[in-house]
């Protein structure tokens, strides 16, 4: 009896030796690949934000991490891996203002815009939000202030 057992145990250790070995390992290093950094959509409304607010530099894709601080790891966790679309600053770099300009992907994600949206704002940044590329009256309505 002990030596099926035995026979048992090896039969077992070589098949997890040969499992071990036919995958593929954990690290493996994948191609990397250049990505543009707006989509076509963005890339439109950036033009229209730049013949909007001359004046304005506007800053595309900008980590929430760049914006935001906090000193604790839960609150940091919260916002650590978004991106803003579109970061407004006045002549002096301040930011003025947060626009983000929502595609189908946002369909059922309100709740969580809104959460994004409150962080923005708690650290006083206005943020807009646009289904829709807005048309050049409707942003220097809604920016006007921002850039006199």
């Amino acid at each position: 009896m002990s030596m099926w057992l035995i026979i048992g145990i090896v039969a077992i250790a070589l098949l997890g030796i040969i499992a071990g070995k036919s995958k593929k390992p954990r690290h493996q290093h994948t191609p990397i690949h250049a990505k543009a950094i707006l989509t076509k959509r963005e890339q439109q409304f950036f033009q229209v934000l730049q013949n909007v607010l001359p004046r304005a530099y506007i800053f595309p894709q900008v980590s929430f991490s760049a914006i935001l601080n906090t000193k604790g790891f839960y609150t940091r966790s919260q916002f650590n891996r978004k991106i803003a679309d579109f970061v407004l600053c006045d002549h002096q770099l301040k930011i003025v203002a947060i626009i983000e300009l929502d595609d189908s992907s946002h369909k059922g994600r309100e709740q969580q815009d809104a959460a994004r949206d409150a962080m923005l704002n708690e650290a006083g940044y206005p943020v807009f939000r646009y289904a829709q590329i807005p048309n050049a009256g409707q942003l220097q309505k809604d920016l006007h202030q921002y850039f006199k």
